[in-house]
């Protein structure tokens, strides 16, 4: 499985147990310094939406696993629609990955919409 894949996840679902934590000391001495962060989320109800709009207009980055919504309740819709909101609000980006995942950026930051090498 490749680096994509595990960020990104594949068919399966996925728990924070699975995420590895990796030293950063021999990489970057001043991770602390770091402009943005990218969050893992995971959406279930219309409540797990406010950390990530709180992210996202704190200037990160959120990947969100939609996996626990139904996908075409009307919930997911307002879920989805609210995030669209907060990602023009901010000048940002947002994709839908599959019935799975969506990854919502902040200002000045694009989403790719083709695969790297296609």
């Amino acid at each position: 499985m490749g680096l994509m894949s595990k960020i990104l996840g594949s068919d399966q679902g996925h728990s924070a147990d699975e995420y590895v934590e990796l030293d950063l000391d021999d990489v970057s001495p001043a991770v602390s310094d770091a402009a943005m962060s990218v969050h893992i989320a995971e959406i279930a109800s219309q409540v797990d939406a406010i950390d990530i709009k709180d992210a996202v207009y704190d200037g990160d980055i959120v990947i969100a696993d939609i996996t626990r919504l139904r996908t075409k309740d009307s919930t997911t819709e307002h879920i989805i629609d609210e995030l669209k909101q907060v990602a023009r609000e901010v000048d940002g980006d947002i994709v839908q990955k599959g019935d799975d995942q969506l990854i919502i950026t902040p200002t000045g930051i694009r989403i790719g919409r083709e695969k790297l090498g296609q």
